[in-house]
């Protein structure tokens, strides 16, 4: 018969893997809470229907790892004030632009006559910028996987001198030791962000099991990834040897990217910053330093007030974000708060786990694999 196609060979680990998980969940008394930390992990999930195939005692909970859903409303409205009172050229990435300011979107303000541009990335701003002449921003949203496409530019002296940079950027472990010191909340494993890792390195989450005794797994973003994640955090929890392990080796290495780490390092401080609706996060955010700061908004329009937040009757983002809660506890989950109209930010962005749960529901791809 020769090889089989790779569909059948991957449907048989996927049935070894889960039947190892239901074992190894056998072993287990208390329910097991793990969280994925990424939004592409919890696509993954939902798309795939990991989460309605697990054993009853794992509960597989989202986490904050959506740039845009934590992004404060404050800067959103910094940004509609210069497009439509400043005459200011506002670069923004397609995720961001319906994200709900406190006032004002994004979308909302170019209808309005604000001069907002959605951009593909840093480069394209750049390149657009050279071709005006008035002042321009570039909202700077994401973790450490979009970082260095600043930092290096600033770096070699590629970007234009009417371009500046709102460094919305936050930091991915600063967050998780909050939600653990802080927010308490109760996790038995992590799955960590894979995007993010290839720049940080595995080893900047060994702080999770050496620290707080959490099992930790970097993983890829394909149901075999997320699966495998899954059975070796359960198999360090029955052997009650809490390690960190990196499964996503094939493009992440223990040290991260040298390259990209130095330039950010070179580009940026590392400050205290807000998330929406969590609130002020130590060492979570990037500003521009040193001879960089010519480069930043803030010094010719003025600072933003970071803690004004955007109140949204009844929504509980904050909550999902931080894995307290699920969407559909959400009152206007699908009620008043849709793709189509969102309300919430997790709503908004592709990566949001409302967003996620409302495109993929309770439909499991992979339940009905393994049933055929």
């Amino acid at each position: 018969m020769g090889v089989l196609p790779f569909r059948f060979r991957s449907r048989d680990v996927a049935r070894r893997l889960l039947a190892e998980i239901r074992l190894l969940a056998k072993e287990l008394d208390s329910k097991i809470r793990i969280m994925t930390f990424c939004g592409t992990h919890e696509h993954t999930v939902m798309e795939w229907g990991i989460r309605w195939i697990m054993p009853e005692n794992v509960d597989i909970v989202a986490g904050p790892g959506c740039p845009v859903c934590i992004t404060p409303a404050a800067y959103i409205d910094y940004c509609c004030r210069l497009a439509l009172e400043e005459n200011v050229t506002v670069y923004t990435y397609g995720d961001v632009y319906k994200v709900p300011g406190i006032r004002y979107s994004l979308a909302k303000a170019r209808s309005m006559g604000g001069r907002v541009k959605v951009v593909y990335s840093f480069l394209d701003a750049i390149n657009d910028a050279f071709k005006q002449d008035g002042e321009c921003v570039f909202l700077a949203v994401g973790f450490e996987t979009t970082q260095p496409s600043v930092s290096i530019r600033l770096l070699r002296g590629k970007v234009p001198r009417n371009l500046k940079i709102v460094s919305a950027f936050r930091l991915t472990p600063p967050i998780m030791r909050y939600m653990l010191d802080r927010v308490k909340v109760r996790l038995d494993g992590v799955i960590a962000p894979g995007h993010v890792s290839t720049i940080i390195g595995a080893g900047a989450w060994s702080f999770l099991p050496e620290e707080y005794g959490v099992p930790t797994v970097v993983a890829g973003f394909e149901p075999l990834d997320v699966l495998l994640a899954i059975r070796e955090i359960l198999y360090m929890i029955v052997r009650g040897v809490p390690r960190l392990v990196n499964e996503y080796r094939r493009a992440v290495s223990w040290g991260g990217n040298r390259l990209a780490l130095e330039s950010m390092s070179k580009v940026f401080d590392i400050v205290d910053a807000y998330w929406r609706g969590i609130g002020s996060v130590p060492l979570s955010g990037l500003e521009l330093k040193g001879r960089y700061r010519d480069y930043d908004a803030k010094e010719l329009f003025g600072d933003v007030d970071e803690s004004v937040e955007a109140r949204i009757p009844g929504c509980r983002c904050s909550e999902v974000i931080l894995g307290l809660a699920k969407p559909v506890e959400c009152p206007l989950f699908l009620k008043a708060c849709t793709p189509e109209n969102p309300r919430g930010p997790c709503m908004v962005s592709s990566e949001g786990t409302c967003r996620i749960w409302a495109k993929f529901g309770g439909y499991s791809i992979l339940k009905r694999m393994l049933k055929t």
